[in-house]
C-alpha cells in the first residue's frame, strides 16, 4: 500500500511541475525545442516512474528503521540549508559544509570528510568557474 501511496504524490507532483513548466514564459531568442522541453521532460519521467509504483507495487516493502529515516530527514534539511546559505555563504564555503557532512554520514571520517568536502568544493570550482566561465555564488571570500 505505502508504494501505491508514493506513487499517487509522485504523480500529482509530476502534474504540478508539469502545471508549473507552462508558466515558463518564451524568450524572443528560444530556439525551437523552447525554455519548457527539460522541464516537461522531467515531469514525463517522474510520472512515469510514479506510474510503476501505482501499477506494480512491492508486496512487501522495506521500510528503514526511524534512525534511517532520521538520516534522511537530515540530510534533506542539509541539502535545504544549503540552497538557502550558497548565497550567503559562497558557492565553495557552503559546497564544502554540505559535501563534507554527507560524505560523513556516509561513512567516512571525520578528517576524511573534511578533505572530501573541500577537494569537491574547489574541484567543482575550478571545472564551473575557472574552466567553462559559469558564474558561482561568490560569499564572503570573493571566490
Amino acid at each position: 500500500m505505502s508504494d501505491r501511496i508514493f506513487g499517487g504524490i509522485g504523480l500529482m507532483l509530476a502534474a504540478l511541475y508539469a502545471f508549473a513548466a507552462t508558466t515558463i514564459p518564451d524568450s524572443f531568442m528560444s530556439d525551437a525545442v523552447g525554455p519548457r522541453a527539460f522541464p516537461y521532460g522531467i515531469a514525463t519521467v517522474m510520472a512515469l516512474s510514479s506510474l510503476w509504483f501505482l501499477f506494480k507495487p512491492d508486496p512487501e516493502p522495506e521500510w528503514p528503521r526511524m534512525g534511517r529515516l532520521a538520516e534522511i530527514g537530515l540530510a534533506a534539511l542539509v541539502m535545504l540549508a544549503y540552497a538557502q546559505l550558497l548565497p550567503v555563504l559562497g558557492f565553495v564555503i557552503a559546497t564544502a559544509f554540505a559535501s563534507a557532512y554527507l560524505t560523513w554520514r556516509l561513512g567516512s571520517t571525520l578528517l576524511q570528510s573534511a578533505i572530501i568536502g573541500v577537494s569537491t568544493a574547489l574541484g567543482i570550482y575550478v571545472i564551473f568557474h575557472l574552466v567553462l566561465g559559469l558564474s558561482l555564488a561568490r560569499g564572503p571570500l570573493g571566490f
